[in-house]
Parts: structure tokens; sequence; C-alpha cells
């Protein structure tokens, strides 16, 4: 009965390993995409950790926090002005709100903080 027992755990301990040895490897390859695209391995780093910035693109922004729950958008003679919001709390209120100009994040309101 031990000896199973221990057969078990062993299984179990080899199949969690590969799980993370999967992840690892998938995390690892698109790290490197994100840095062929970018050029940058301090943007890879950002997108990786879900972070945002002053001067981040949108596309960037994209890839770091995935599709914002609504976007408001402006448009003026020579820019566009999006708020993109995320982690929506009620109906009309986001924790989160990134404003970009012309597809540059300029700055953010975070309440979660």
């Amino acid at each position: 009965m031990v000896t199973f027992l221990i057969f078990i755990v062993g299984i179990a301990l080899v199949i969690f390993g590969a799980s993370e040895l999967i992840t690892s490897k998938s995390e690892v390859s698109r790290y490197q995409d994100l840095i062929a695209r970018y050029g940058d391995q301090e943007i890879a780093y950002g997108i990786m950790n879900n972070m945002y910035w002053q001067g981040q693109t949108a596309a960037q922004l994209e890839e770091s926090l995935g599709r914002p729950v609504a976007i408001d958008k402006s448009v003026k003679r020579n820019s566009t002005k999006d708020v993109w919001k995320y982690f929506q709390t009620s109906k009309r209120r986001f924790a989160l709100r990134i404003t970009l100009e012309n597809d540059k994040v300029t700055g953010w309101d975070d309440k979660a903080v």
C-alpha cells in the first residue's frame, strides 16, 4: 500500500513538473517573440509583467493588459485621444483608465492602488 502511494505521488510530481516546464517554455518563447517584435528587453519584460508606462504604444498596451472593456474615443483636427477602460467595478466605473494620445500612453487613473 505504501509503495502504491509513493508511486501515485511520484506520478503526480512528474505531471506537475512537466506542466511547469511547458509553461516555462511558452513564457520564454513569448518573451523572445516580444524582444524580436519590439527590439527591447525592457519592453518585453514590462509586457510580460502586465505593466503600462508613458510612451507605451497601443499595441504594447494591448499585449500587456489585453483588450479593454470599453474605449472612449475623441478625434480632433490633428490628434486622437482614447481612454481605455479596464476592470469594471460597476455599470459606469472602472478601476483603471489609461489615456492614449495618438496611440501612445500619456497617463492613467488607477483606482485599485
